[in-house]
């Protein structure tokens, strides 16, 4: 039987217990044994000149794959170094959960996006932005539509500088209808469903942050240009995100790797994990033909 890890930090799990849950039981019913392991319980390194992986202190028998739902780039080139497949992979999470870095990478597509600027945080401490007032300030790491903010005026901008972790953030263009975007759910090189995700409330659309969200049907040139991204990137499960502009053009805005499907379970009858288990196998046995 294959058998997998689903990593999650012990924070996560609990608030992800149900899709947790729906995980391991599709799984299940395609001969996947899928276990939910705890980050904090994994311990990763170099012995004897080998990279090595311990389990609550012990060695323990290597799974054929792990899907990490935590960035942790590290731990992901670990797990490849030994010889595990991992969804997403080390290169898809290294370049989508840096904001800057997914836009450098899907600018060489000719996909259209907003401009966007990366200030390194000591600079933005003096002298003016970039852009006109207003625009939006992005912590590049951030996720969940946390640490974005909307900055009309210089004191907000001085206010804001000190929520950014890393050394750069990304400062964009708000020429957009604020409070709407897409996201589009993608398995492998397969586009699974769209969802129009909107707030009366907020600037950011995000479905945790209190927006709602509808079925999206994506246009011949849409989904050309999503195709486009996908031909160029190994993808596990992502979602893509774009903002619309004022004629409702689409705009890239970002890759997310850990991925939820509130959304799209909320607007319809997909079955997204039986898919993506379903890539998983495939995947795992291409590799397999590959190797003999």
């Amino acid at each position: 039987m294959i058998n997998g890890w689903l990593i999650y930090d012990k924070e996560k799990a609990e608030e992800n217990r149900s899709y947790i849950d729906w995980f391991i039981s599709e799984a299940s019913q395609q001969d996947v044994l899928l276990s939910l392991i705890y980050r904090e319980d994994l311990l990763i390194g170099i012995s004897n000149d080998q990279p090595i992986i311990k389990w609550k202190g012990e060695f323990v028998s290597f799974p054929h794959f792990a899907v990490i739902r935590t960035i942790d780039t590290l731990l992901s080139k670990q797990l490849e170094f030994i010889g595990i497949h991992v969804f997403n992979s080390s290169a898809i999470s290294y370049m989508a959960n840096n904001k800057a870095m997914t836009h450098l990478a899907i600018q060489r597509l000719g996909i259209p996006m907003l401009d966007s600027f990366f200030l390194r945080k000591e600079d933005a401490l003096h002298g003016q932005p970039p852009i006109d007032f207003p625009f939006v300030l992005k912590e590049p790491r951030g996720r969940g539509g946390s640490q974005v903010f909307l900055i009309e005026d210089i004191s907000m901008f001085e206010q804001s500088i000190p929520s950014i972790d890393s050394d750069y953030m990304v400062i964009q263009s708000c020429k957009v209808q604020l409070g709407k975007d897409i996201r589009v759910f993608v398995v492998g090189n397969k586009i699974i469903g769209a969802v129009l995700r909107k707030s009366d409330k907020d600037f950011r659309a995000n479905y945790k942050l209190g927006g709602s969200a509808e079925a999206y049907v994506l246009s011949e040139k849409e989904q050309s240009q999503i195709e486009k991204i996908i031909a160029s990137f190994e993808f596990g499960m992502v979602g893509i995100d774009f903002l619309l502009d004022e004629k409702g053009t689409l705009l890239f805005n970002e890759i997310e790797d850990i991925v939820g499907s509130r959304t799209l379970s909320a607007v319809s009858d997909v079955n997204i994990l039986k898919i993506y288990i379903q890539h998983i196998k495939d995947e795992l046995n291409r590799n397999h033909q590959a190797r003999t």
